[in-house]
């Protein structure tokens, strides 16, 4: 059964840059899609990214394109979001996910992923 497990966030001002981590155990399958999530108080938890791990494509949410960065490290079961020019408006708990093995169609989708971490709260400052 494998474990999800979120790390990095944290307050930031409007501008900067966060890395949220997210590490994978108990499970050592190589072809799935790894999602990250973002729900802020009142709103609908909404994709972000996303990245299949056998190939490395990736895929992004039209808010984050260009500012924010999804990437693996195969050796140690993590997927990394780097997050650049932070607003405000990315002001959420982030959540990372895990899909049984298959691609990243319908990647924007909860029901895509069956495995979710705790979250870990985003904060920017203006």
């Amino acid at each position: 059964q494998p474990h999800v497990a979120e790390s990095g966030g944290g307050s930031v001002q409007n501008g900067e840059s966060l890395t949220l981590s997210c590490e994978v155990t108990g499970s050592t399958a190589t072809s799935v899609c790894m999602g990250w999530f973002r729900q802020a108080p009142g709103k609908e938890r909404e994709a972000v990214a996303a990245i299949y791990t056998f190939t490395g494509s990736t895929f992004y949410a039209d808010s984050v394109e260009g500012r924010f960065t999804i990437s693996q490290d195969k050796a140690k079961n993590i997927t990394y979001l780097q997050m650049d020019g932070l607003k405000p408006e990315d002001t959420a708990m982030y959540y990372c996910a895990r899909s049984s093995p298959g691609s990243c169609n319908y990647w924007a989708t909860t029901n895509r992923y069956r495995w979710w971490g705790q979250g870990t709260q985003v904060t920017v400052s203006s």
